[in-house]
């Protein structure tokens, strides 16, 4: 009897084992991760460059002016550049003849409004004419400047170019880039480099028209560019008195 009871008891147990293993909860297996094709990032493709010039949009743009270069915008009306190696020899040029004339846009003025006073000063003679007109081929006084000065112009640009042939031969060099930024204002991003590069190229190409319009203007009109148009060089009440005793302004 024992026996049997036995046996009716053990059903009830398993019963109630397989009762408990079925209340605890089922944890499901993680898929594994699925790598999408679309992860896979492509190299994002060059932009196309117009097939007509931005500066002259009704020719051409030249097959050398690619706009691999900061401020390119077609402009070459003569086709001077017939490769990417004379785009750069031309860039080279550009860069070194706009930092001379934002040099020169700045002290052609300078010199005629203060020539004369520091001349007085020492006791020398001035160097700008009676017209405050500074010297230049069209202006004549070239033979006033000391030979002196030439000769350290001179040696002072050959010097420059020597320091620019040796940094051609770094890698990552960039024309004009001569490593001189003794206040640390360049940029050390790419697109901050880029954005210094064209503020520098868009001055020094209006520094190098502006020039040239001074050295034509004062040989036509015969008159320093600071008296012509002393709103733009002297303080506004000198001006004011000046245009008034030339009958500009009536009082």
């Amino acid at each position: 009897m024992a026996a049997s009871a036995q046996a009716f008891v053990q059903p009830s147990a398993s019963f109630s084992s397989a009762l408990r293993m079925s209340e605890e909860p089922v944890v499901e297996a993680e898929a594994p991760a699925v790598v999408e094709a679309a992860e896979v990032f492509e190299a994002t493709p060059e932009p196309i460059q117009p097939s007509m010039s931005q500066a002259l949009p009704w020719m051409e743009r030249p097959s050398a002016l690619d706009g691999s270069l900061v401020g390119d915008v077609g402009f070459d009306p003569l086709g001077f550049a017939k490769s990417s190696e004379d785009l750069m020899n031309y860039r080279e040029a550009e860069i070194k003849h706009a930092r001379l004339a934002m040099l020169a846009a700045a002290g052609w003025p300078l010199s005629e409004l203060f020539d004369g006073k520091i001349a007085s000063t020492f006791g020398m003679n001035p160097i700008v004419d009676a017209s405050d007109r500074a010297p230049s081929v069209l202006n004549g006084g070239l033979g006033k400047i000391s030979p002196v000065y030439w000769l350290i112009c001179i040696g002072g640009a050959a010097a420059i170019d020597l320091i620019g042939i040796n940094a051609k031969s770094k890698p990552g060099y960039t024309p004009g880039n001569l490593g001189f930024d003794p206040l640390g204002m360049y940029p050390k991003d790419q697109a901050g480099q880029e954005r210094m590069q064209l503020a520098e190229l868009k001055n020094g190409r209006l520094a190098m028209i502006a020039i040239t319009a001074f050295a034509v203007q004062e040989f036509v009109s015969g008159t320093g560019v600071i008296d012509e148009t002393p709103l733009f060089f002297k303080p506004l009440a000198t001006t004011i008195h000046e245009y008034t005793n030339a009958g500009y302004v009536y009082h």
